[in-house]
């Protein structure tokens, strides 16, 4: 089927509420809102390369058999290849489970599905969402709609390319040290992680190593669906559970303490774009009334820190390996892992039991540390990313082990202290580069203070409008045959 003039309309103008008020009024039928996301994704998927799975057939059943009243009832979405959701496989961004289906679900997916949602297939990932690039070997790059030669990002960047393009209006994403809010500055998204125990639990071991680091959301193109999402997956009976979503629209916060800091954890300074992007968000929060105060940022011994956090991630991926070949038997093969996987595994083989429990005790005080920096203030601020989206091929997962990791430190340098200390934190997009290149800025704030923060996004999503730059982008995307 192809699309009408108002399909477009609908996914290219209007945001995951936007749409669902349509379906509550009978403005348009659910099927029509489908039909439309399917055509459109499959008009740019061969040149975005956003999806792993797609499967319209599973989504149009699916959606005759919706959650009835769900905030998202009948919106279309992505879910992150990491996240099992019935009815399609799931296969961690990876050769060797490529199109493997698992067993049960979290109560993270059934919370997607009490919302209303409907899962038209799953987005591309990094490996195990290791890389800050999303260059599966599996399924090959996916590009940034804003120019096809740069990445989206990672490891949620299939979701970020797949709603920045206008694919679906908002796409689940997950986030260790900036997974959401990495490709969130890079494709021109608003993109928040939660804090630390807010959601219900989805397919995270805990056990795993890193598990504390971890969070489950969304990447959109809107501030309310951000919190429509986070309101529709909190954990039930949280002790300070978030507002209904008008009562956060419509409050705005009281005058802020802002601290805002440009050196990175390593105290390296970003590109001259990344220090404007700031400066130009420095300026906005002093328009709005808050008070912004220069002060150092979080601090600790960054170099072991770094350590600790790869000990930790090979670590768990050790474990998985030998879940993996314990389960398949002979038709395990390592061999299939990337190359930056098989090393981050050498690693964990070579490390001792004393080594992986002294990276446990670095993080818990670099976390420490870092709320410790956050004393005095209401908020953070600081670049999201150090830089504009960079070329595909330049950090791809069959680049050299040691400069991968340094990558990943240049790239989480502002965004891993708040996985630290379990804050929430949000990259917002209030600046384009002189190239056309979107930018985001990053906020963060204590430990169960998401509704300030939301609060605050707001804000500043009613005084730097971004919509209509994604709008423009995607209207030209359309458009072009590259």
């Amino acid at each position: 089927m192809g699309t009408t003039g108002r399909d477009v309309a609908l996914l290219l103008d209007l945001d995951a509420t936007g749409q669902a008020a349509l379906i509550r009024t009978g403005d348009i039928a659910p099927a029509e809102l489908l039909e439309a996301a399917i055509a459109r994704i499959e008009a740019l998927q061969p040149r975005v390369n956003a999806l792993v799975d797609f499967d319209p057939e599973a989504a149009r059943r699916q959606a005759d058999g919706r959650e009835p009243g769900g905030v998202f009832a009948g919106v279309p979405t992505l879910v992150k290849d990491l996240l099992a959701v019935p009815g399609f496989p799931t296969g961690f961004g990876s050769r060797l489970f490529h199109g493997a289906r698992l067993p049960g679900t979290s109560p993270y997916a059934q919370a997607l599905r009490r919302a209303g949602l409907v899962v038209l297939g799953k987005s591309t990932t990094s490996e195990f969402g290791l890389l800050g690039t999303t260059e599966p070997l599996a399924t090959g790059p996916t590009r940034n709609p804003w120019r096809h030669d740069l990445s989206a990002g990672g490891s949620s960047g299939g979701a970020a390319a797949a709603v920045a393009a206008g694919m679906v209006p908002v796409a689940h994403a997950s986030d260790g040290g900036g997974s959401i809010r990495g490709p969130a500055s890079f494709c021109g998204l608003f993109g928040f992680k939660p804090s630390r125990g807010r959601t219900v639990a989805a397919d995270i071991p805990p056990d795993m190593p890193t598990a504390a680091l971890l969070a489950d959301h969304c990447v959109s193109r809107s501030v309310r669906d951000s919190a429509a999402w986070l309101k529709a997956t909190e954990a039930p009976g949280h002790a300070a559970p978030l507002p209904d979503l008008a009562a956060l629209r419509d409050t705005p916060p009281p005058r802020l303490r802002i601290g805002v800091y440009r050196r990175d954890l390593f105290g390296e300074l970003p590109s001259p774009d990344a220090l404007a992007a700031l400066d130009a968000a420095t300026r906005l929060c002093t328009d709005l009334g808050h008070d912004v105060v220069e002060t150092a940022g979080p601090a600790c011994d960054a170099p072991a820190v770094s350590r600790a956090f790869f000990t930790l991630t090979a670590a768990g991926l050790a474990g998985m390996a030998d879940q993996a070949a314990a389960l398949m038997g002979p038709a395990f093969d390592a061999g299939l892992f990337e190359p930056y996987t098989r090393d981050l595994v050498r690693r964990a083989r070579a490390a001792s039991a004393d080594e992986v429990r002294a990276a446990g005790a670095a993080l818990a005080a670099a976390g420490a540390s870092a709320r410790a920096a956050g004393a005095g203030f209401d908020v953070l601020l600081s670049p999201t990313v150090p830089f504009t989206a960079f070329p595909l091929g330049r950090h791809g997962p069959g680049q050299d082990p040691d400069d991968l990791i340094a990558f990943t430190n240049r790239l989480a340098g502002y965004t891993v202290p708040a996985s630290l200390a379990g804050w929430p934190a949000m990259s917002v997009p209030l600046y384009w580069s002189d190239a056309g290149l979107p930018l985001g800025c990053h906020f963060t704030a204590a430990h169960d203070a998401d509704a300030l923060l939301l609060r605050l996004a707001f804000q500043l999503e009613a005084a730097a409008d971004w919509a209509p730059r994604l709008r423009a982008m995607q209207d030209g995307l359309a458009c072009r045959n590259d």
